[in-house]
């Protein structure tokens, strides 16, 4: 499997990153364990959490997701040296455990660590902009960890180009680590908040994508078509907003692909990020072992420039 450099943060990853928020939520730790083993040995290498995740499931806190892909590194036969593991601080866990203060951020990643069974992370990532905490701040707390060697690289979710920009220049005015990789929220029907400023100042600054909500919740599958069809899925009050005309048209072109390709829609939705200049990997998730074999699949389906011609102008 071909490994993509990470924007300039010195790591390599596979062209498809396991989206690890069902981890503990839609599946459980044993399906979780045997995701984890087939995705690897199809020759992928890194998973994206969050100390969050998944607190929003009935029963849960949060560090859910960190404490399972933590229990399967320590019984796995693939090395800790062989997963990059991508984590987040900054979202709301209680009253005080939020934010991207030097103080939160300290105690976040000795939770995330204890949870994960590691000594380090590979990717800790802002997980949403902070107003109330200077980037000062927070880019001096990243750099203790970096020293430490408990964080490998640093980056971002959620920023615009306006706050990208200025997070890099203070940490060029102000000697500190920058943020080499962004995770954005896109798809073929979010495409508005990263083409355009975001993507032409991550081309320039050379920073690595990861990209999220890559199946748009689900609906590229092709399986959410009517509000009949979100009855009594966990997803449906994010998947509604793409049941309109431009989310239909975009399933039309990718049923028209697949009926010539073969392949399923959601394959071809994540090719085509897969494709896309300046996106490193998309992130997807499984809760089967069926769906992880066609996760698989779109990272090795190459889309013929017709195709993506289609899928550029009907989702632009």
């Amino acid at each position: 499997m071909e490994k993509r450099r990470l924007g300039r943060s010195g790591l390599s990853i596979a062209p498809l990153v396991f989206g690890g928020n069902v981890f503990g939520w839609t599946a459980d730790e044993k399906t979780s364990f045997a995701l984890l083993d087939a995705f690897f040995e199809a020759g992928f290498n890194a998973v994206d959490t969050a100390d969050v995740y998944s607190s929003w499931a009935p029963g849960n806190k949060g560090g859910e997701s960190e404490t399972i892909i933590g229990k399967w590194l320590k019984q796995s036969a693939h090395a800790r040296d062989d997963a990059v593991i991508v984590t987040k601080v900054g979202s709301e866990l209680g009253p005080d455990r939020k934010g991207l203060s030097r103080r939160w951020i300290m105690q976040g990643v000795e939770d995330s660590l204890r949870r994960l069974q590691t000594d380090h992370i590979d990717l800790y990532l802002s997980h949403w902009p902070d107003p109330e905490t200077p980037y000062e701040e927070t880019l001096a707390a990243y750099d203790m960890l970096l020293a430490e060697g408990k964080v490998r690289a640093i980056g971002a979710s959620n920023l615009d180009a306006a706050q990208l920009r200025d997070a890099l220049d203070v940490s060029a005015t102000k000697g500190l680590p920058r943020y080499d990789v962004l995770q954005p929220e896109y798809n073929l029907y979010d495409r508005a908040s990263y083409d355009g400023p975001l993507r032409d100042l991550s081309i320039a600054e050379e920073i690595g994508v990861i990209t999220y909500f890559s199946l748009a919740r689900g609906f590229l599958s092709g399986k959410y078509r009517s509000h009949k069809d979100l009855e009594g899925s966990v997803r449906g009050g994010g998947v509604e907003k793409y049941l309109d005309g431009r989310g239909m048209r975009i399933l039309g072109v990718l049923d028209e692909i697949a009926e010539e390709t073969g392949a399923k829609p959601a394959e071809i939705a994540l090719a085509w990020i897969v494709a896309r200049e300046a996106v490193t990997a998309p992130i997807a998730s499984a809760t089967n072992l069926d769906q992880l074999a066609s996760l698989v699949k779109s990272a090795k389906l190459k889309l013929s420039e017709e195709a993506i011609g289609k899928l550029n102008d009907v989702s632009a």
